[in-house]
């Protein structure tokens, strides 16, 4: 750190100094992607010979510098992950603080509180409100998070007391799902502040949903396809809807609620299907809806054994390449679920078809939806393309953070 001048060092002979964090120093040539933004630092890019990372405790903070000793940012390591570093800062010697979280919650809030005229939307994404690692959704008054690190684990408490400071919740659930071996995180679900319910009534563009916060996927929702849903309102009026892999019916009642004939929703889960029939009852539109529950290949080859014709297919799978080496296999997963839909699209039909899939490139599910709409001897005209909303923030050197593509296709 550098050295304060003499007139400005505190007087205070029982005041603790500072700890400096230590320093993690970056092989040749290593530095470049970072020097463009990106936060990430893979343990092969580091130079164990004149760092003391091998001996870090998970979620150990450090200030991180090339070979020539230029700071790059400050951070958090965990010598046990290949994604070994992530940056939270680009200042030299920055604690992880509660004075920093609440720096960063407060700016991530009043970003989102300028972008939606109602509670409901991804309070922290990450990456993207440079607190990496953390994910928070807000349902009103209460707020769902998940911590996928040990450097974010180690902050809970002062993450908590930012929270409550900045938006004064009623609630606060942390929800795990699953164990993290390398980030030493167990699957946990634990009420940290307040009352948190089962369930929760939220609304997204204008239609509302049950949610169950406590035992739903991830944290309950997803906000991510919001602004694509919205799109997918406009084409939907007096049209015969299919919803494939439904989960609360996000698409499905969103499409009703625009006017739609018919919607059908598809899902493995019956307590997803339940939760989704339970807000069509709400809505008042529950007649006009079916509620299938199947494997989404299983049930879509059943409905065209029967013939059935849709107007209007949205395909919004969980990510069939998780990892680099499910490509291939993930590719073609893809593959066999968009022609099973295009088989039931009426001519001009719209399929929507989504991926969450980190590994897969938008330019990758435009040429499977392509690929598809051919060999099943039809033609794809794109007539949009969806992603993330203004509630996740993505870092322009990081291609990693813009994971979720939606293609509008009108199939010919």
């Amino acid at each position: 750190m550098a050295q304060l001048p003499e007139s400005t060092k505190s007087t205070d002979e029982n005041q603790a100094p500072e700890a400096a964090l230590p320093v993690v120093v970056l092989k040749t040539k290593s530095d470049r992607r970072i020097k463009q933004g990106h936060c990430w630092v893979y343990s092969n890019e580091i130079d164990i010979e004149r760092s003391q990372f091998k001996f870090f405790a998970a979620g150990q903070q450090a200030t991180l510098v090339n070979p020539h000793g230029l700071v790059l940012g400050s951070g958090y390591f965990n010598p046990q992950a290949l994604l070994c570093g992530r940056l939270y800062s680009r200042a030299d010697q920055q604690p992880l603080d509660a004075a920093f979280i609440r720096r960063q919650v407060t700016t991530a809030y009043a970003w989102r509180q300028a972008c939606y005229q109602q509670p409901y939307y991804r309070l922290v994404y990450g990456d993207g409100d440079n607190l990496p690692g953390l994910v928070i959704d807000r349902y009103g008054d209460v707020l769902v998070m998940q911590i996928n690190t040990a450097g974010m684990m180690a902050v809970l408490e002062a993450i908590v007391s930012s929270l409550v400071d900045v938006l004064k919740p009623s609630g606060i659930l942390l929800r795990n799902e699953k164990e993290n071996t390398i980030e030493q995180l167990p699957a946990q679900t634990e009420v940290l502040y307040g009352e948190v319910p089962d369930f929760i009534d939220i609304i997204e563009n204008g239609v509302a949903f049950h949610v169950p916060v406590m035992g739903g996927q991830k944290t309950g929702w997803f906000y991510d396809h919001r602004d694509s849903r919205a799109l997918l309102a406009k084409y939907c009026q007096g049209k015969r809807v299919l919803d494939v892999y439904s989960y609360l019916g996000g698409w499905g009642l969103q499409a009703m609620a625009s006017g739609a004939e018919s919607v059908t929703c598809i899902d493995s889960s019956a307590s997803a299907l339940a939760q989704a029939e339970a807000s069509a009852t709400t809505a008042g539109c529950d007649t006009q809806m079916r509620f299938l529950k199947g494997a989404a290949t299983d049930v879509l080859k059943s409905l065209i054994r029967k013939h059935l014709i849709f107007d209007v297919i949205v395909l919004d799978p969980p990510a069939f390449i998780k990892r680099r080496k499910d490509q291939r296999s993930g590719e073609n997963a893809y593959h066999h679920i968009n022609q099973l839909a295009i088989k039931l699209l009426a001519e001009s039909g719209l399929l929507v078809s989504a991926s969450c899939s980190l590994h897969l490139p938008r330019e990758s599910l435009t040429k499977i939806v392509q690929s598809s709409a051919a060999r099943v001897g039809r033609q794809a005209m794109i007539v949009h393309q969806g992603g993330l909303g203004a509630d996740h923030p993505v870092n322009v050197a990081m291609p990693e953070m813009d994971y979720l593509k939606a293609v509008f296709a009108r199939i010919d």
